[in-house]
């Protein structure tokens, strides 16, 4: 079982790159927080990630609240803000610069990306893409609660010139208004995140702790394989540690020092992630639901949903009719983003 497969999917990751900029030093843009912005650009998903990709030269980017976050990107090197914090990417550090709300609408009458081109005064051009992925954060997503607020990594030399050459196809089929353009961006930009995702992994410390570092320990990442390989399954503390090899209290305390929870809460959290998605389907009872994930009766499932979720199973299947119907969740601190925009008249990027 491919543990991160698995909670990709479940928490139904999707893509969309929505700006194309190619601009000329100087250039400034600031990125709005994404719970500005989620509904227009992202309708529907529980939670908005924002990136940047840097396909050529270079540029900086900084958190807005937090000046003193300012990194270099160069070419290859792809940023991402999975807490949806408001941002500023610039031709150099310190420049600041506010977002423009009302480029952040979904065309009716035209495809995606939107591409720019901004004629600053300097020689320079940069050339970078800015888009979104969206997620479900509740009831349970613990890729968005192992991830700092902005991380970033560069693609391979064959990975960044493979990105390079499908966008520009992609955005010369935009321009000519080509058909499947925009899947073909969504599923790239999808790509991308697991491929950043691997090199975040990648590069933790030895002496890292969280969900993402578990994958890597040997002992910590078989009990997640057993857990989202059989989530149904009559787990106990003493089976996982069996399976694994450890005691159960060095198992007990080695799983909770990498995920931050003891593995029956974890799997009791993971179990109601895949409740809440079985709710979503239509014909499927609250019973079927707790059943497919391992509880005998429908008591004992409804008891865990609200305890670990906070609602009943069908409250929560309501709730979610309600949300797909056209209202947007606002109820969990995850759910926020970020993007920006270029002003061709002052040289502003924001994406």
């Amino acid at each position: 079982m491919d543990v991160l497969s698995d909670v990709l999917s479940a928490v139904r990751l999707t893509g969309a790159v929505f700006f194309d900029h190619h601009a000329y030093v100087p250039f400034v843009g600031g990125s709005p927080r994404s719970d500005a912005i989620a509904g227009k650009v992202m309708p529907g998903a529980g939670h908005v990630i924002q990136f940047h990709a840097v396909l050529s030269g270079s540029c900086w980017i900084a958190l807005t609240e937090d000046p003193g976050s300012s990194a270099y990107l160069g070419a290859g090197d792809i940023v991402v803000f999975p807490m949806g914090d408001a941002n500023i990417i610039s031709s150099a550090a310190g420049m600041r610069a506010e977002p423009k709300l009302e480029i952040y609408q979904a065309p009716i009458n035209r495809r995606l990306p939107f591409v720019f081109h901004h004629d600053g005064t300097g020689p320079e051009q940069t050339h970078f893409i800015c888009g979104y992925f969206g997620c479900d954060a509740w009831p349970f997503n613990p890729l968005l609660e192992a991830l700092p607020r902005l991380f970033r990594a560069q693609m391979s030399t064959a990975g960044h010139s493979w990105l390079a050459d499908m966008l520009r196809v992609a955005a010369d089929e935009t321009e000519l208004g080509g058909a499947g353009s925009e899947t073909m961006l969504a599923k790239l930009a999808e790509v991308m995140f697991v491929e950043v995702l691997r090199k975040h992994v990648a590069a933790l410390p030895k002496d890292s702790s969280g969900w993402l570092a578990g994958l890597r320990d040997r002992h910590i990442g078989q009990a997640m394989q057993l857990i989202h390989g059989q989530p149904a399954c009559a787990w106990t503390l003493e089976a996982l540690a069996r399976d694994v090899g450890l005691s159960r209290s060095v198992f007990a305390d080695r799983f909770a020092h990498y995920v931050g929870v003891s593995p029956m809460h974890y799997l009791a959290r993971w179990r109601m992630q895949l409740a809440a998605r079985r709710l979503e389907i239509p014909g499927v009872s609250v019973a079927q639901a707790g059943a497919e994930v391992g509880y005998d009766s429908e008591a004992a499932f409804s008891r865990a949903f609200k305890k670990y979720v906070g609602t009943s199973p069908g409250a929560w299947r309501t709730g979610r009719a309600v949300k797909q119907g056209g209202l947007h969740r606002t109820d969990t601190k995850l759910e926020s983003d970020q993007t920006g925009s270029l002003d061709k008249d002052q040289g502003h990027a924001s994406s």
